[in-house]
């Protein structure tokens, strides 16, 4: 009898060393082979295919062992696919977690209001673990990818900040942008104002877009969307700079002039009657609105105060009488920009 309950202390001492070890090794941190190791897990692999992948990425783990937790946790099955990071904190016990809850190493790239498709390109281009698969590619090509053909790339994605797991397309990214824009636009259009001159939500896209670019200060968008508006109901020319910037294209220099205006480009919207054939650039959510409900008004002119905010005329004599009021800014050591102007007929550029 006495042999018996030595034996059974014996074993109940294994059992607790067991569990002791056990529960020490699920909240020891893993050995990496650097500050952080890159997993990457396929969709479709299995519990002790994980555990492979763990000790492959050079994490010093038996993959057996570790296989072995996952199964005795019940959790094995709810393993999420997807692109992990792990570091030196990392435990077992913290990386079934992270696996479970399918806790990916994000990235994120910012598309800024008022970008040109150009300069959101190059963003992706920057962005940190984001695979270049737009690379070579024509823009209208990027269009064939996303399903868009014969759609301009301009102005059709969301401003916005896109997270991704590292290693993601950046199609995937645009893909996400373009179906942004596609509900924003499609929820402004159908915010309309009963008497707006816009034919359709393309149009607004394209208003918006000059909108953005026109604004200095938010509290002006609704005015400068409304002297577009005015500006469209009567046929006269919209007379934007950024529009004519825009057709330069990589001819501009950072200064803007008299020829400049006078040479005609289908975005020259000193030469040409009407909305320009694309966007400009990407509208933000509140130049969307702006484009489809501009504010009431009777203005036809605006010019830059000089501090971010515009001046607002009804009539040519009253604009001019701003331009020069806001023009002595110049004199004062003011930048040009600080003064640019909605130009009428027969004002003078730079």
């Amino acid at each position: 009898m006495k042999t018996l309950r030595r034996l059974l202390v014996l074993v109940l001492l294994l059992l607790l060393a067991a569990g002791g070890t056990a529960f020490w090794w699920l909240h020891q941190p893993l050995p990496l082979p650097a500050d952080s190791v890159d997993l990457s897990i396929e969709p479709g692999r299995t519990p002790r295919g994980v555990a492979q992948d763990v000790a492959n990425a050079g994490v010093r783990v038996d993959p057996r062992v570790l296989w072995l937790w996952f199964r005795l946790s019940g959790q094995d099955r709810q393993i999420r696919a997807g692109s992990y990071e792990l570091d030196r904190s990392t435990t077992p016990r913290s990386l079934l977690s992270k696996l479970v809850r399918g806790d990916e190493a994000l990235r994120a790239v910012t598309l800024v209001e008022g970008w040109n498709f150009r300069q959101v390109r190059e963003a992706l281009a920057k962005a940190e673990q984001l695979r270049p698969d737009t690379a070579g590619l024509a823009d209208a090509a990027i269009m064939e990818q996303l399903q868009r053909p014969g759609v301009p790339a301009e102005g059709r994605f969301f401003p916005d900040t896109y997270t991704y797991a590292k290693g993601s397309s950046d199609l995937a990214v645009l893909r996400r942008a373009l179906r942004a824009m596609d509900k924003r636009l499609e929820a402004a259009w159908a915010q309309r104002a009963p008497d707006t001159p816009l034919r359709n939500a393309d149009e607004a896209l394209v208003l918006a877009s000059i909108v953005e670019k026109e604004t200095g200060r938010a509290s002006d968008r609704g005015l400068v969307a409304g002297v577009f508006a005015n500006r469209l109901r009567i046929g006269m020319p919209l007379q934007t700079d950024p529009t004519v910037i825009y057709g330069m294209g990589a001819a501009f220099d950072g200064n803007l002039r008299k020829k400049d205006l006078l040479t005609d480009t289908p975005w020259n919207t000193y030469t040409r009657a009407g909305l320009p054939p694309t966007p400009i650039a990407m509208p933000g959510r509140a130049a969307l609105l702006a484009a489809v409900r501009p504010d009431a008004t009777t203005a036809l002119y605006f010019v830059a105060r000089g501090d971010g905010s515009s001046h607002f005329s009804p009539s040519l004599d009253e604009h001019n009488r701003a331009v020069d009021q806001y023009q002595r800014g110049l004199a004062r050591g003011l930048p040009p920009a600080a003064v640019r102007q909605d130009r009428p007929p027969g004002t003078k550029a730079e």
